[in-house]
This record gives structure tokens, sequence and C-alpha cells, in this order.
């Protein structure tokens, strides 16, 4: 029983998640006051919201709603609220703003950010936002987007703040004063390079800071120094990041020099992603899915793996209907075998998630692999024991028969144990064939598991029963 101090626990974490949560009386006066067209008091309304708020907003209100919004406060969506739009959404606000307010809006952003904002819109957006951008921006962001797509290339922001090797603290502290105006937003390492402007190492704001004037910066550089090729998947840089917990770290060319540099909010919103898109892969229901979406969009999403459920599930209704004669001698067939099958699903996508969040991780590798089919064909095998026993003991009580509890018990644990085993062997086959173990490997587990369930359960049903 859950004591006092426990409850008071759960409200102040709900309270910690509402200081987060959006108003929700917002939406409500936003209607009223664009109904009124009181531009002035939508700016003072929207004035003390960050971006990502603003971003969710537009993300709530509807089709409607949005378009009158814009078209009477076109004028306060900047950059960042574009760059924190989800991506289905951000081609239609970006088609609803007018030119001049776009191109403000794009001038604000580094280029890693324009570069995310314009790669999934259609031609003629991403020609009026280059057209938006001052000439040297716009040779920026065209040698990203000339990168292949999910590219560190693309992700790079190309502002990047370096040095030669041989300077010291106080020359690059004084550099750093009088070029401010030149500097990034943001930005966490001075990078280091040699005369052929190759990456030699870097220094953290918080190192030169705290260095005497004369110190050398070579002196003072940090040994998590990596850099990443541009070429390099984007998915490859999130792991360096998360593994070698960097902060930022230099792009470099096919022949080493510096063309940009990765910092860690970019990281991690590629791990983020990545997340994301394995949780619903999963599910089946598209890896670009989102509350944004019109129907038919979600539907086109959606159906493919429909379709492919719909035939494993007559692969398993043909598996049920070869023992039709034994399911109508014995009524009590048709009752318990959806058990086994579903104990069988569920151990499966027990299994089949660790597996594909461990491959994603490259936590499961050719060396630990046999170790964690073992591991899962114990866990299998066990529950397959316990739960056995349980549907034992039902199959006697509910139905008075003990060779009915036998079978289904021996049923519970063939189907748990090769459940257990699906789940990790067949991401793990669909990763070395170079298919998306998130994608697909649902379907078959599930089908793997039906099948042999059935064919366990009536199997056995025939050999002892009948």
């Amino acid at each position: 029983m859950a004591s006092q101090e426990d409850h008071v626990l759960h409200r102040d974490d709900d309270k910690a998640r509402d200081v987060y949560a959006l108003d929700e009386s917002l939406r409500g006066q936003l209607k009223q006051l664009v109904a009124a067209g009181d531009d002035a008091a939508i700016d003072a309304l929207m004035e003390p919201l960050h971006p990502a708020d603003i971003a969710d907003l537009l993300e709530q209100v509807s089709d409607h709603e949005r378009a009158a919004w814009l078209a009477l406060w076109s004028r306060g969506i900047d950059g960042e609220v574009l760059s924190e739009l989800d991506w289905g959404l951000r081609e239609e606000v970006i088609g609803l703003l007018p030119q001049n307010v776009l191109a403000d809006a794009v001038r604000e952003l580094d280029s890693d950010d324009v570069v995310d904002l314009v790669e999934d819109l259609e031609d003629d957006q991403i020609e009026a936002i280059l057209d938006a951008l001052e000439p040297s921006d716009r040779v920026a962001v065209e040698q990203a987007l000339a990168y292949p797509e999910e590219s560190a290339g693309r992700l790079m922001q190309r502002e990047v703040v370096h040095a030669p090797e041989h300077w010291t603290v106080g020359a690059m502290i004084d550099y750093l004063r009088t070029r401010k105006q030149e500097l990034p937003e943001q930005f966490y390492h001075i990078i280091l390079t040699d005369p052929r402007l190759k990456p030699t190492g870097y220094v953290t704001l918080g190192r030169l800071l705290s260095s005497p004037r004369a110190t050398r910066l070579i002196d003072v550089t940090e040994d998590s120094f990596r850099t990443i090729p541009a070429t390099q998947h984007e998915d490859d840089v999130a792991y360096a990041f998360n593994q070698y917990h960097l902060i930022s770290a230099p792009v470099v060319d096919e022949d080493g020099r510096l063309v940009g540099v990765i910092t860690i909010d970019d990281a991690m919103i590629v791990l983020d992603e990545g997340a994301q898109e394995d949780l619903l892969k999963l599910a089946g229901v598209g890896e670009e899915s989102s509350l944004s979406d019109r129907v038919i969009e979600t539907t086109k999403q959606r159906f493919p793996w429909l379709f492919v459920n719909l035939i494993t599930a007559i692969l398993a209704s043909l598996v049920i209907a070869q023992f039709e004669a034994a399911i109508a001698q014995i009524v009590a067939l048709a009752v318990l075998m959806p058990i086994v099958a579903s104990m069988g699903g569920n151990a499966g996508t027990q299994s089949l998630t660790v597996a594909v969040r461990a491959i994603a991780t490259r936590d499961l590798t050719r060396s630990n692999l046999m170790r964690v089919v073992l591991r899962e064909g114990a866990v299998g095998l066990i529950n397959g024991l316990v739960f056995a026993a349980v549907m034992g003991f039902v199959g006697l009580i509910w139905f008075g028969s003990l060779a009915l509890g036998g079978v289904i018990a021996a049923a519970m644990v063939i189907n748990l144990l090769v459940a257990g085993l699906a789940g990790i062997l067949i991401p793990v086959l669909l990763d070395r064939l170079n298919i998306d173990p998130a994608l697909a490997s649902g379907a078959f587990v599930t089908t793997v598991t039906d099948v042999v369930g059935f064919l366990a359960f009536l199997g056995l049903a025939v050999v002892f029963l009948l």
C-alpha cells in the first residue's frame, strides 16, 4: 500500500511536469484575439513564450485557426520557431508566411539550422529561403546540401571558431573580443589547426579563461578531441557524442581539413529522433508520423504494415484450419489457444524491444550475441515453466481435465521459449541483411509465436487428447 509520502512525491512530480507544460488556456485566448483581429494583444500574449512553446501552439490549433493566426501575426514567427516545428507542419507554415517575414526569419539562423529547415521542403520553397540569405550564407548552405542526406556534412554548422596551434591564451582572448560580431551565437571549443587547416586539438572556453595569458593553447587541449568525417552518417556521429561524452567536434573533409563543427544539441536531436523513429517503426505507424499529419498521410503510413499483419494473421489461421476437426471435438481448445498465442506474442515483443534498442546503441555485438541469446532463451524457459504451472492448474480446475492442463502447460513452455529466442534472433538476422530491425521485426516475431503456439497446443492436443 502506498504511503502518504509516496502520494506527496507523485503530486510533486505532477506539479513539476505542469511547470513545463503549455498553458491550456492559451489556445482559447488566442482564438478570441484572432477573431477580434487584435494583433497587439496577440503580440503581448506570445511575448513571454519560448519559441518551442509557440511551435507547440502552432501544432495544437486547427488548420483554419493556424492560417487566421499567421495572416494576422506572421511577423512574430522567427527562425527559431520554424526550427522547433514538427517537420510535417513546417512546410505548411512556411507557405503561409509572407516573403519578407520568411527572409527575416531564416537570416537569424545558423547554417546548420537553415539546412535542417530546407532539406525536407519543395524545390520552390528551398529556392525562396536561399534567396533570402546573404551570399556567403547561401554558399555555406548549398555546400552543406551537397553532402549526402543524414550525413555529418548536413548536420554541421559552418560557423567555426579556430586558431593556429601556436597562439597563446592571451592572443586568443584578444581575438575573440575584437571579432565578437563574427562569432557564432553558441560555441564550446576553440579548435586548433595546423597551417593546412587540419584540426589538431581543441580547448574548452573554461580552460581558456582559467589559464594564464602566456600559456600556449596547445598546452591546454582536451583529451576528448576527435574529428568527424563530413560524409559520416549522423547516427554514427550521435553515437560518438554519446559514447565519448563530447560537447562539440570538428568536421573534416576528405583531405582532413576543417569544414565545420557539430555541437551536442544537434547530436542529441539525432539520438532523440532515432529513438522516436524506432518506437514508431515497432508500432508499424511509419517512422515520421506526427499528430499534425493529415488523414490521408496517416492512412498511407499505417496501411502497409496493417496489410502485412493481415497476411501473417491469415497464415496463423491456416494453421488453425488444419486442426478444425480436433477443435470441433474439444471446444476447450478454441477457448484456450488464444492464451498460448497471446503470451508468446507478448514475450516475443519484450525480447524484441530489448534487442532492437541494443542494436541501435551498438551494445549487441558478435562478441556478446551468444550470451544474450542464451539469456533470453533461459528467461523464456523460466517464464514458460511458471506460466505452464498456472495454466495447467487453470485447465484442470476450469475443464476438469488433467490431460488438457498438461497440454496447455507444455505448449506454454514451448511457445515462450521460442518467443524469447525469436525476439532476439530475428532482429539480429534482419540487421545482418541490412534490413531495419525496428521496421520489420514485429511482424515476423508475431507470426512465429502465433504459428508455433497454435502448432504446439493443437498438435499436442491431437496426440494426447484424441
